[in-house]
């Protein structure tokens, strides 16, 4: 079995150190595999993760998770908070863990002669019980399981700008279909003038 110790070194070498946010990453994962109860890392489809920030915990969700973006059970959806929702894929059980608003002052009390808070948070998100150092609630994923998870393998072409979609990701407007950019949801504009045929 992996210690906390194995999956910081793993969350360090891709992220070339280890900081309080990769603990914490780490740690709401394995708390989440209790609460769920599952075995970490998964090496299947059955947990899927969509953390809350693009920075340093995700690290640690992977390491510890065995989740990651390439095998479509890390999703990213970036409200810059260090939060998570853990879904058993099986059971459709979704819970939402993020630290608790003492998490900080926890660390300060369970290393009261750290150098300064940065190192304090370091060590004590480590050992701080996970129960105190996190809060979870039941939540209902929205869109569905079935649309985050969408259509693997299934392929079209957007009939405006010609690009492949691939995974159900398409729009039907008006009997035409479109990427999501086309559609109006890309998060991108194009500099020259496009036409679209809707």
């Amino acid at each position: 079995m992996r210690t906390l110790g194995d999956i910081l070194n793993e969350s360090s070498a891709r992220h070339k150190h280890v900081c309080p946010r990769q603990v914490l990453g780490a740690r709401m994962a394995l708390y989440a595999a209790e609460l769920l109860q599952l075995d970490l890392p998964r090496t299947d489809k059955r947990l899927l993760v969509i953390a809350e920030t693009d920075g340093c915990a995700v690290d640690g969700i992977i390491a510890a998770s065995g989740c990651h973006i390439g095998s479509r059970t890390l999703r990213i959806l970036d409200f810059g908070k260090v939060a998570a929702t853990f879904t058993d894929t099986h059971t459709e059980t979704s819970l939402r863990i993020t630290p608790s608003g003492a998490s900080r002052s926890l660390a300060l009390e369970y290393v009261p002669k750290a150098p300064n808070n940065w190192a304090a948070m370091l060590h004590a998100y480590q050992i701080i019980p996970a129960h105190e150092l996190f809060t979870f609630q039941h939540v209902e994923l929205m869109p569905s399981l079935d649309e985050i998870i969408s259509k693997p393998n299934r392929k079209t072409v957007c009939e405006n700008c010609g690009e492949e979609i691939i995974n159900g990701r398409e729009v039907l407007i008006k009997n035409v279909i479109l990427c999501r950019t086309c559609a109006g949801e890309g998060y991108y504009r194009c500099c020259a003038e496009e036409v679209i045929f809707f």
